[in-house]
């Protein structure tokens, strides 16, 4: 077996409650209506192409992407289109959505659904790329970052590896560990057809030792995969970030302020390799992803397959019903996810997991004085100060923030992990990147 390897810098071990992670992908019926947010791709939301009153079938399109950091929206299933309104998304405001009435599931022609394997790779690198972009795939880690702006390489960069991040390393969260057992060998397929767009002949899954099953049933499958290896990980959180993930497997340090391709690397989630081979082996938008449902007093943790727009509501209905004593539901992990106001909010490309906590672990401690213990640097996984820069970001001073680095945090949450002091530092490290993010755009 590989030398199990991980990141230098910080760190932690929150208790890993996969509770979900025997359930097999269930595929969840569809609802009666579906709310589809423009806002699903990190950019410029998409520009309708529909109206109120249009038929629409399963995979037409919805939405366009005009800009060039933007996602097509393509329709989840076949029914009319309700009406074009605001509706709550996660963050708990009123955005733009498309709203179908359901009736059935009938599909564009020339979308593929059957379930064979096609291994045999037909499109050209450039093919490759406009068809990702046409069906709307964003990165299923979490960033939703447009997959073909990704495959994309800048001019006098060459992408030496593509690295697969298989490590699902927040709390609760099973949905790529339960991708890699039963779609293994799309996964796999998907990975070669990126290597292809990238003109990479190295791509390597990493993948935590929490998961031995995953990394036995892919490492017996890769031997049938040409440059494509399987790298064991240390157990350790936040592993699953890119700059983490890297440095984990092929050694590499990110510069700030850089991006992957800095280092010759680029860094795709497993989910997103599964979106590609769908969509060009199958010409099948993004309409539907895996989506773990999971707490400790839920009666059934699940795993299922949800069309995009489907209320969160149907997930808990079928993973056994809301909890009576559920204190908050976590739109994500409980590291990095945020808590959400309602259950009727809707499935997006970037929805992970839905987390229900108990109302005695949802409350959270007074905070108390500071007492300069350093725990948050020691565990900063960036090598930031995260007490200084929540202290800063309350304070507003956001110049002495961008100075000390506070766009390098990646959110991860360690620090308001293991503060004594029960300080809120993630929310004040969230505030201050907002607004040191929004000055640096209005410099430019």
């Amino acid at each position: 077996m590989n030398k199990l390897r991980t990141f230098t810098i910080g760190g932690v071990h929150p208790k890993e409650n996969k509770l979900s992670e025997q359930s097999s992908i269930t595929v969840l019926p569809l609802p009666k209506q579906l709310v589809i947010p423009l806002g699903q791709n990190l950019g410029a939301p998409p520009k309708p192409v529909v109206k109120k009153g249009d038929e629409v079938k399963t995979g037409q399109l919805l939405a366009r992407a005009e800009a060039f950091i933007s996602a097509n929206i393509h329709s989840p299933a076949s029914g009319k289109i309700a009406k074009i309104d605001e509706a709550m998304d996660a963050s708990g405001y009123k955005r733009q959505a498309i709203i179908i009435d359901v009736t059935g599931d009938e599909w564009v022609e020339g979308i593929e659904t059957s379930t064979s394997l096609n291994k045999e790779i037909s499109l050209s690198k450039q093919e490759i790329i406009s068809r990702i972009k046409e069906c709307g795939l964003v990165g299923l880690g979490g960033a939703t970052f447009p997959t073909h702006v990704k495959m994309m390489i800048p001019e006098g960069k060459i992408a030496e590896y593509l690295i697969i991040n298989g490590v699902e390393c927040e709390p609760y969260l099973t949905s790529d560990h339960r991708l890699m057992l039963e779609k293994g060998d799309e996964m796999l397929v998907g990975i070669q057809i990126m290597m292809k767009a990238l003109g990479t002949e190295k791509a390597i899954i990493g993948i935590e030792n929490n998961k031995p099953d995953a990394i036995a049933h892919l490492k017996k499958l890769a031997v049938n995969y040409n440059g494509i290896s399987i790298q064991p990980l240390k157990v350790k959180y936040p592993q699953g970030g890119e700059k983490q993930l890297i440095k984990a497997v092929v050694n590499r340090e990110v510069p700030s302020g850089k991006l992957p391709i800095e280092v010759g690397c680029v860094v795709s989630n497993v989910g997103t390799a599964f979106a590609v081979y769908e969509a060009v082996q199958k010409n099948k938008p993004l309409i539907e992803r895996v989506v773990t449902v999971t707490g400790t007093s839920l009666s059934k943790p699940s795993n299922f397959l949800v069309r995009v727009g489907t209320p969160v509501s149907d997930l808990i209905a079928a993973a056994g019903g809301l909890p009576e004593d559920t204190g908050k539901l976590i739109n994500g992990g409980p590291m990095m996810g945020k808590a959400v106001s309602s259950p009727d909010i809707p499935i997006v490309k970037g929805s992970s997991g839905i987390l229900l906590i108990k109302k005695v672990e949802s409350k959270r401690s007074t905070p108390q004085s500071c007492i300069r213990c350093s725990k948050c640097t020691v565990v900063c996984p960036m090598g930031l100060e995260p007490y200084l820069l929540a202290k800063l970001s309350k304070l507003s001073v956001y110049d002495k923030a961008e100075k000390e680095r506070i766009m390098d945090c990646i959110e991860c949450g360690s620090c308001q992990f293991t503060c004594p002091s029960s300080l809120p530092l993630l929310d004040f490290l969230r505030l201050g990147k907002q607004r040191v993010g929004h000055l640096i755009r209005t410099r430019k």
